[in-house]
């Protein structure tokens, strides 16, 4: 199936799957106070700087390639080509300090916390949660001129519609990444690879499953076979049951290091994101020895997105690194060098042709009918985490 019609497949799956769970985000804007100064700009070898008086995300007043000090950037690991920021920091005259988070709940327990960043990817569910928290500014989309770039899917997304607080980063799916020359090369690809112990027993090293609720939730949920974003919590300690039954096999919950444990030979079989194994496979003399598989019984599909806290101290900055980003060949790059897909229409000319005709990077029609996305359950959400909590032990 051409790429084109397999993508439109799957934005419409995800469109129905959005639909069936009830769109979670909102078109309230949170509500901030400002100080009383205005706001200030002079131009300077990196471009144009602005500030406000109160510095806050929601009091600044930007233009493009507006910069008003260095960047502090929360993103998952291993998640951005280094030559892009190195190029950003150059073009611009700022620095971007990095820090990381290991699941979209550490992520806002963060910000929740009081932690201060002007630029985080969360994905799809949690955007709408810090919508309906306040923990988000507004795009100020006249300083993101190449938001025009987007496809119109990810333009508009139900989590955050008209994509008023946010703008797609990547997509991708979350299965299993396999050491075939431990599990074997004729092997079904299901869940029961890290779940049933009769195969689990076998393996050197035993599996790896990410230290996320939501997604290690849901992959034995839909195991169990009930949706991911099932709010019966009969479910939910079913699957609670079986991550507990699994754990005299499970080497670690980790949602950093699992690519380079599989190929490293710590484990047999890791639970994780799609980009990172393909990314790690790459990188060894062996490549053909591992794969990536999207499970039988289905798994998640979600798409990470750029937003500005509410509190970030250097919103320009965090606005024109966005649209940096989502320059075509930027953004070209930034899936040539993490292998997932690209939410960016613009940039397909300058993808990689080996990246756009892969189905487990931009998934058959059959494979995007098992997916689903994952959606922000309300008051039930904290359940996941307690739950999750308690298998773990």
């Amino acid at each position: 199936m051409p790429r084109f019609v397999r993508l439109i497949a799957l934005l419409s799956v995800l469109s129905l799957v959005i639909a069936a769970c009830g769109g979670d985000g909102t078109d309230e804007g949170t509500t901030t106070s400002t100080g009383d100064g205005g706001t200030t700009s002079s131009t300077g070898d990196g471009g144009t700087t602005s500030s406000t008086a109160d510095g806050g995300g929601e009091g600044a007043a930007c233009a493009a390639d507006a910069v008003d000090g260095d960047l502090n950037f929360y993103n998952w690991s291993e998640y951005i080509d280094p030559e892009l920021i190195t190029a950003f920091e150059e073009q611009y005259g700022v620095d971007v300090v990095e820090d990381f988070y290991d699941s979209n709940e550490a992520l806002i327990a963060k910000l929740q916390a009081g932690s201060v960043y002007d630029l985080i990817v969360p994905s799809d569910y949690m955007v709408g949660i810090m919508i309906d928290e306040g923990l988000l500014a507004e795009i100020q989309r006249d300083a993101v001129p190449n938001l025009a770039n987007l496809d119109p899917f990810f333009a508009d997304p139900a989590y955050d519609p008209g994509g008023v607080y946010s703008a797609a980063y990547q997509w991708g799916t979350t299965g299993l990444g396999v050491n075939l020359s431990i599990v074997g090369e004729d092997f079904e690809p299901s869940w029961a690879l890290v779940f049933d112990t009769s195969l689990t027993d076998n393996y050197p090293g035993g599996v790896q499953l990410l230290n996320d609720p939501r997604e290690t939730m849901g992959a034995a949920l839909k195991y169990l076979g009930f949706s991911l974003n099932t709010t019966d919590l009969d479910a939910l300690q079913q699957a609670a049951d079986l991550i507990a039954e699994a754990k005299a096999n499970i080497t670690a919950f980790d949602s950093d290091q699992y690519d380079e444990n599989l190929v490293g030979g710590e484990v047999a079989v890791a639970h994780g994101y799609s980009g990172n194994f393909f990314a790690a496979f790459g990188e060894m003399d062996d490549p053909d020895n591992w794969a990536y598989v999207i499970p039988e019984e289905g798994g998640t599909v979600w798409i990470d997105n750029m937003a500005v806290p509410a509190a970030a101290e250097h919103p320009c900055t965090a606005h024109t690194f966005i649209n940096y980003l989502l320059d075509a060949e930027n953004g070209a790059a930034l899936t040539n060098w993490n292998y997932y897909a690209s939410p960016n229409a613009a940039s397909e000319g300058f993808i990689l042709e080996e990246i756009l005709t892969d189905e487990t990077i931009y998934p058959s029609e059959e494979l995007s009918a098992k997916l689903e996305i994952i959606t922000d359950t309300g008051d039930f959400e904290i359940n996941f985490t307690d739950y999750f909590a308690i298998a773990k032990g």
